[in-house]
């Protein structure tokens, strides 16, 4: 695996060794040598799978201690746009955003540590995101941000993307708690 430091600090963009021959391909979609070169745990203790069609937007989704957690994530089917903004309110990138197109055929995975927020655009039809999560789910923690944000100028691509009733009720950046 190759780890890639990304502009916001613990943000993983991690690209996997592919092995293609006659019968396919093979590579590994995790190590726990992993958590040795970098933040990311050695141990995971859920896994969620999303499936969504094109110009579903989902996110800015983030759980509060102390219940937070990081996430591996990737595309299994299809394509998306991923985003994450850093709320850790000490960081020297606080408010800024990353975002990276992760598809099937790259086998690219991002480790998004806690005290990021987290949503992606779906690009193609029957998009399936896998995330490998730290800490179990927990309703009374989920959080989140105003997809579109003026603050955080995010350019998804998209005017009109299909959204959960919720992700449209989020606060925006400037109304913000410091939970981390």
């Amino acid at each position: 695996m190759e780890i890639i430091q990304t502009p916001i600090s613990g943000l993983l963009l991690i690209k996997a060794r592919v092995f293609c021959d006659h019968r396919g391909a093979f590579f590994e979609s995790f190590n726990s040598l992993l958590a040795e070169n970098t933040a990311a745990p050695a141990s995971f203790v859920q896994d969620n799978h999303s499936v969504s069609l094109k110009n579903v937007l989902r996110g800015l989704h983030f759980q509060t201690p102390p219940f937070d957690q990081g996430k591996l994530v990737r595309v299994v089917q299809g394509k998306a746009l991923d985003v994450v903004v850093d709320i850790r309110s000490k960081s020297p990138t606080f408010g800024q955003h990353y975002k990276v197109l992760l598809e099937a055929p790259g086998h690219n995975m991002l480790w998004v540590p806690p005290g990021m927020a987290h949503g992606f655009l779906s690009l193609e039809d029957q998009t399936i995101f896998l995330y490998k999560c730290t800490a179990p789910y927990r309703k009374e923690s989920e959080r989140g941000l105003l997809w579109n944000d003026p603050l955080l100028n995010i350019e998804w691509g998209i005017k009109d993307p299909i959204l959960a009733p919720k992700d449209l009720e989020y606060p925006e950046f400037s109304q913000l708690e410091p939970f981390f």
